[in-house]
């Protein structure tokens, strides 16, 4: 009797194909001011986001994590609504703007529009490392005329420095709000201005120079809304 031969065994499977990224995108968008028990974690509104690029059918970079690779311009103050944020991501494959566009609009998370997409080099540098400034302009709550407003404004750039302190991490530290502060400017209601976004020296926030301007007019200022307009890159802040 001749033996059988023995079984050839299976072919182990191929390898997965490495996904790669082949596609990086800019989005602008705009965001209706969160409040109260809709303002969420920074954890939690990024995975909206993820939430949303995972439901728009789009071959969306996922990292090992499971979730999209996501790039966040920089952290909107609370209660702030905002007209152009910008927000990254990353395809491993090619897709025409008008599919990207179409498969974002399909999931936006609440409170959000889309106001443009832009296809960025693939080697670009971090969109977070970029971004050096911010315009905001703030309505202001109460009676204040404009020539009172000015010349806080005039004092306030004129100071060679605006101590100022901050609770960080549960502590309370010191720092320097005037190099912080690019331009000032009396509204109709209230103020504009552009903040520097620094890695070293910090954040100019929207509430921090009206505390300014306050103590530069001699009593507090509240603030009725505020509206970040847009975040500039270091290149448009330079020009």
């Amino acid at each position: 009797m001749i033996p059988s031969p023995d079984p050839v065994p299976d072919a182990p499977p191929p390898p997965a194909p490495s996904l790669e990224p082949r596609q990086r995108w800019r989005v602008t968008f705009g965001r209706a001011a969160a409040t109260g028990d809709e303002v969420p974690s920074g954890r939690e509104y990024i995975g909206r986001w993820e939430e949303t690029l995972l439901a728009s059918g789009l071959p969306v970079l996922v990292l090992s994590s499971e979730r999209p690779r996501i790039a966040l311009g920089a952290p909107l103050p609370t209660g702030c609504a905002a007209d152009a944020e910008l927000l990254e991501f990353w395809l491993t494959a090619l897709r025409p703007a008008w599919a990207v566009r179409e498969g974002i609009e399909s999931g936006l998370p609440a409170g959000h529009r889309l106001a443009s997409l832009e296809s960025i080099w693939l080697g670009a540098p971090a969109l977070s490392g970029q971004i050096a400034a911010a315009d905001y302009e703030v309505a202001l709550d109460g009676k204040i005329t404009t020539p009172e407003l000015r010349a806080a404004i005039e004092r306030t750039l004129a100071a060679k420095t605006l101590p100022r302190e901050r609770l960080k991490g549960g502590a309370t530290k010191s720092f320097d709000l005037r190099p912080l502060i690019v331009g000032l400017e009396a509204g109709d209601t209230g103020v504009t201005m552009r903040t520097r976004i620094h890695p070293e020296l910090g954040t100019g926030r929207p509430d921090e120079v009206v505390a300014a301007l306050g103590d530069a007019m001699g009593k507090p200022l509240a603030i009725a809304q505020t509206v970040r307009r847009r975040l500039l890159l270091a290149d448009e802040l330079r020009r």
